[in-house]
């Protein structure tokens, strides 16, 4: 009689350890589920932060090199390395996304990027913008290609329009630029500073680049340190992914000719 008294105790007592263990377990798995969250919000944020980031520029300047403008279907969107100029140096034909050097968007190029009216879709926007592979921040950025670096003799133009580069005339398969036309959207004679960049759009002709603020305090030249870094893929959309170059044929010779 005794025995069949204590049974049910015991089985109980074995239940309550069975339910603490599994919740025991429950716990754990949630624990482990929250720390790799953060931590995967870590890294990318470290990974945005000195690595990569993805921008949405509305820009019509680049084209057709970039696609994109006021208007346009499908924008296209870009992924930056942002070791360079931080680790890297810039090379002539990097196209390179930076901030306002000071004055450079109060004309056509002051474009904002479009939030999302729903709050569900504005809060994810600004989440993936969180970790580097959004584009909700892109506003105030511009985008370019770098022609002359420091100690560059950059002029436009010569007898055939072309661009020449410490003597050296370019010919530049990424532009818009028809035949005969000036190379530049203005004319210019410039040796670049040391620490600065001059940078045009391949659309020359609608572009608000180094040529069209010769008149700015800042002489159309862009602080390096206000690079963030260079693009190197066209993301979105996926019909238009591909590697964007800095064609190292159109500058060769440059260097040794360089003063």
């Amino acid at each position: 009689m005794a025995e069949s008294m204590t049974e049910p105790a015991a089985t109980r007592g074995a239940d309550r350890t069975a339910n603490r263990s599994k919740g025991r377990a429950v716990w754990l798995f949630i624990r482990d589920i929250i720390v790799i969250f953060i931590v995967a919000l870590l890294v990318s944020f470290l990974i945005k932060t000195f690595l990569i980031r993805s921008f949405y520029i509305p820009s019509a300047s680049m084209e057709d090199t970039l696609m994109g403008g006021p208007g346009a279907p499908d924008n296209d969107r870009i992924i930056v390395n942002e070791l360079e100029p931080k680790l890297l140096p810039v090379h002539r034909g990097d196209i390179v996304v930076f901030t306002d050097p000071g004055g450079w968007l109060n004309g056509s190029e002051n474009v904002q990027t479009p939030e999302p009216t729903n709050p569900v879709a504005r809060g994810l926007s600004n989440f993936f913008t969180f970790i580097g592979l959004g584009t909700a921040d892109s506003d105030n950025h511009l985008v370019k290609r770098v022609i002359g670096v420091p100690g560059d003799h950059v002029v436009c133009c010569n007898v055939l329009n072309q661009l020449t580069v410490n003597g050296v005339p370019l010919k530049e398969p990424y532009t818009t630029v028809q035949p005969g036309e000036q190379a530049a959207g203005q004319k210019f004679d410039v040796t670049v500073p040391p620490g600065k960049l001059w940078v045009l759009g391949d659309n020359r002709s609608d572009s608000e680049d180094s040529s069209a603020h010769q008149n700015l305090p800042s002489k159309g030249f862009v602080p390096e340190k206000d690079v963030v870094g260079r693009a190197f893929v066209i993301s979105w959309p996926i019909s238009r992914w591909s590697w964007l170059s800095n064609y190292p044929e159109v500058f060769r010779g440059v260097e040794k000719k360089g003063s």
